[in-house]
This record gives structure tokens, C-alpha cells and sequence, in this order.
């Protein structure tokens, strides 16, 4: 199998996991709603969440952007960074997307936007203080390609069902105390445990498929990155300085991480299980690196 059908694979893949989150909502809002005797909370999960994505596909760079503090780069003070986001965007068939810096000595970057036409590439001052330029090249690459592979949008679009999810599961707990709930039958006290098990695990769930996703697609975009320069050394490099480096952003935003190349939290010396993290490991990323054969 060739990355490039492995690409493919990935994004038919995360479509199909797209559709299952849209079957959990749609799930979700039949059981509150049979629950409270009440058809108008199913409407309102359906509408709100087809709402919710028409204003993530419209507005999702505008809100990372301004969640994570960026400001649009001076190309007169940036014009290392300007010319390689422009070289290889060339190389890659790609617009030019805007480019964003963000006051921060953590070494981080990413992409976001709907598609490749308003795609962003953001990167802190840290990570423009400790690269190289071929290492720079190399995680330029690496955000170009998650544009490339359509990741930004679908992303964005992952964070807003997750927690949409969230949010009818914890208005189910929060209110099944308070009465207005249908009187079971006989055959429906099962029904109702099954809905009550479902509700509780959705949002865990939910959050475990995002996170496989996330991973799933560093991957990927490590490995069309170094497709992109030639040279996989220098994002693996890269990584290794990122990671070496273990400083926290000043204010990681847990809907956000996913989308940097590097978890922003980090570790602060603190091990956390690879299940609920938003990356696969540095070792395992660069050892897929350094394994590339590309002639």
C-alpha cells in the first residue's frame, strides 16, 4: 500500500466517523427526547448540530485563530518564514495560504481553515527561535500537507460534534432529576438503561474516536511533509527539538491541541497514557521518519 492510497483510505475513513457522530447525536436526541416525553429536543439536536457545522465550516479559522492569540506575520519581519510557506506551497500545488505568528516561546505550529483556498499556517515566535531552516521547512511541510489531505476542516469539524455530543449528555444528567420524564412500561425500563449506559459512555467515546483521528493524521502528515521536501530528516529533527524543548503553551486550550503538531500542554513530567493523548509519541513519529526510504 502507497501513502497515497493510505491517504485516501484515512479520509474515507474519517467521513465515515463523521457520519457515525451525526448517528450518536441523532441517537442521543431520540433517547432524551422519549425520556422527558419530549419530540422537540430530537429537533433541536439535529438542527443545532447541522447549525453548529454550517458556522464551523464558515468561521472555524477565525475562532482557533483567535483562541490561540495569533496575529497575521509582517512580511517585512518575517520574510524567512513568508518565503518558505511560499516555496513550498508552489511545490505542493498549492495557494498561498495566510500566515499567522503567535506570541509564545513554546515551539508549536499548525493549520487551520475550511479549505485550501483560506487555509492559515500559524507558528510561534519559539518554534521560529530554535529551527533551522531545513527543520522549519520540515514542519511548514508537515502543515501544508494536513491542508493538503483536508484535514483543517474536518478537524474543526470533529472538535464541534465531540462536544455537542458532550453537551446533550451532560444536559441529560444534569436535568433527569428535576422531573417531566415519561413513566416507563414494563418493556421500557430496559430501553431506558441501555439509553441511560449510552449517554453516559457517548461523550467518552466520542473524545477516544477524535484523538485516534488526530493521531492517525500526524502520520500522515509527517510522512507527506517529508514526501513534500525530500528530506524527512529535517522535520524528524525538528520534533526532536520540540519535543526536547517540554515548554507548555501559556494557554493551551484542550479543544484546540489536537490541531498543533506538538501537544501544547506537553507533559510537565507527568506521564500520560498514548490513549488519551491528542499525538502519537515523538519516538514513534521520528522513527517513522528516519525509516523513509525516498530517492
Amino acid at each position: 500500500m502507497t501513502l497515497y492510497t493510505q491517504q485516501s483510505k484515512n479520509i474515507t475513513k474519517t467521513w465515515v466517523l463523521m457520519a457515525v457522530f451525526f448517528v450518536v447525536i441523532i441517537i442521543l436526541g431520540y433517547f432524551i427526547s422519549y425520556y422527558y416525553n419530549s419530540p422537540g429536543i430530537l429537533y433541536f439536536a439535529v438542527i443545532f448540530s447541522i447549525v453548529m457545522n454550517l458556522m464551523s465550516y464558515w468561521y472555524s479559522d477565525k475562532i482557533v485563530l483567535s483562541m490561540s492569540g495569533a496575529k497575521e506575520a509582517n512580511h517585512d519581519e518575517y520574510t524567512d518564514l513568508y518565503h518558505t510557506v511560499e516555496n513550498l506551497s508552489i511545490t505542493a500545488g498549492l495557494p498561498m495560504p495566510k500566515i499567522y505568528i503567535i506570541n509564545d516561546s513554546s515551539p508549536n505550529a499548525f493549520a487551520t481553515g475550511r479549505d485550501k483556498e483560506h487555509a492559515v499556517v500559524a507558528v510561534t515566535t519559539g518554534l521560529i527561535q530554535i529551527l533551522n531552516k531545513s527543520e522549519l521547512e520540515g514542519v511548514i511541510a508537515h502543515e501544508l500537507s494536513h491542508i493538503g489531505n483536508r484535514d483543517i476542516l474536518l478537524s474543526t469539524v470533529i472538535v464541534v460534534l465531540v462536544g455537542f455530543v458532550s453537551i446533550l449528555a451532560n444536559m441529560f444528567m444534569r436535568g433527569n432529576l428535576l422531573g417531566g420524564k415519561r413513566d416507563n412500561d414494563k418493556g421500557g425500563s430496559a430501553i431506558m438503561i441501555i439509553g441511560i449506559i449510552f449517554v453516559i459512555l457517548s461523550p467518552i467515546f466520542a473524545t477516544l474516536i477524535q484523538l485516534a483521528i488526530s493521531r492517525k493524521r500526524e502520520f500522515l502528515a509527517d510522512a507527506s511533509g517529508a514526501l513534500l521536501t525530500r528530506y524527512p530528516e529535517g522535520l524528524a529533527q525538528a520534533l526532536q527539538k520540540i519535543s526536547n524543548a517540554n515548554i507548555p503553551m501559556r494557554n493551551p486550550n484542550t479543544a484546540t491541541a489536537h490541531l498543533y503538531i506538538s501537544n501544547p500542554f506537553k507533559n510537565n513530567g507527568k506521564k500520560i497514557s498514548s490513549l488519551f493523548s491528542t499525538h502519537p509519541p515523538v519516538e514513534e513519529r521520528i522513527k517513522a521518519l528516519t525509516g523513509m526510504n525516498i530517492k
